[in-house]
């Protein structure tokens, strides 16, 4: 079974209905989903942004990130000084840098629809199969 790093923009893109969401729940169907601990709150802030947006809403996004959480994503701890030492390197943030990292360890792909990470992680990370 193929392991894949899912990052808080595909992850919300699949969670809240987005443009995408098929194209995601399709690579990380039959897969091993593993992402760091700064999943939850990223996916938090992007809920808090789309309430803020269509307050109308709320209701239905906030039952969203509740069904979000039974999701079969593995959450992993990383290194923070190395994810500081990576997002240095690649000039990323260190959030992004924490994606890379665990994709890094577990030599997952990573997923994600944030296209400053993906160009930086692909100078690093094996190409997908």
């Amino acid at each position: 079974m193929p392991v894949r790093v899912v990052d808080a923009s595909a992850l919300g893109a699949l969670v809240f209905g987005e443009p995408k969401a098929n194209d995601i729940a399709k690579v990380l169907e039959d897969a091993t989903t593993i992402a760091p601990a700064l999943l939850w709150f990223e996916l938090a802030s992007i809920c808090l942004r789309k309430i803020r947006v269509h307050p109308a809403q709320e209701t239905e996004i906030l039952r969203a990130l509740s069904l979000a959480r039974h999701l079969n994503i593995e959450i992993v701890e990383v290194e923070h000084s190395e994810v500081v030492e990576l997002a240095k390197e690649m000039n990323i943030t260190t959030y992004d840098a924490s994606y890379v990292w665990v994709a890094l360890q577990v030599r997952g792909e990573l997923i994600t629809l944030d296209q400053k990470m993906h160009k930086a992680a692909t100078r690093r990370l094996p190409p997908s199969s």
